[in-house]
């Protein structure tokens, strides 16, 4: 099989394919989300268990204030609070598929924000290891892509008919 014969076979491929690599990506992104702010709570364990980044707010809000050197400190707690509403808000919304172009354009906004965040304070190593600019040009690609079949707006649009 050439690649013209290879790339034309794959196009038709759209219903199985794409949708669920569509789905997979939105799921994938959106629990990353919910994750991390699981983590700021404690959920997956307390700070120094393996695998854990924060493990309480606190811990998470000094992360926070060293990524935005720029930010006074009276406004970390703002700042912290507004990413973790945004990061859980979106992550929800991928999860059930509503909006998905929009959220997720708001997800690669948020997710480049936070890669950019980090490579200018602790360098470039950094969000190259968490994969954040990985996370945002998904969430880039999702927005460009729309839904897939699974979705809570394929459930509403099928309502609509």
């Amino acid at each position: 099989m050439n690649m013209a014969h290879a790339s034309a076979h794959f196009e038709g491929l759209d219903s199985p394919v794409r949708s669920f690599a569509r789905l997979f990506l939105r799921m994938a992104i959106g629990a990353g989300f919910l994750s991390a702010v699981a983590d700021r709570f404690g959920l997956w364990g307390p700070a120094g268990t393996p695998s854990v980044a924060w493990g309480n707010f606190q811990n998470f809000l000094t992360y926070t204030a060293r990524l935005n050197p720029w930010c006074p400190e009276r406004l970390i707690p703002v700042l912290g609070w507004i990413s973790t509403l945004a990061e859980m808000v979106l992550g929800v919304a991928l999860i059930l598929g509503f909006q998905i172009r929009i959220t997720a354009l708001l997800s690669g906004v948020l997710s480049l924000c936070f890669a950019l965040a980090m490579t200018f304070t602790l360098g470039v190593h950094a969000p190259l290891n968490f994969s954040v600019f990985v996370c945002a040009a998904g969430s880039f690609l999702l927005a460009a892509c729309g839904g897939d079949r699974w979705s809570l707006d394929a459930l509403l649009q099928k309502g609509k008919s």
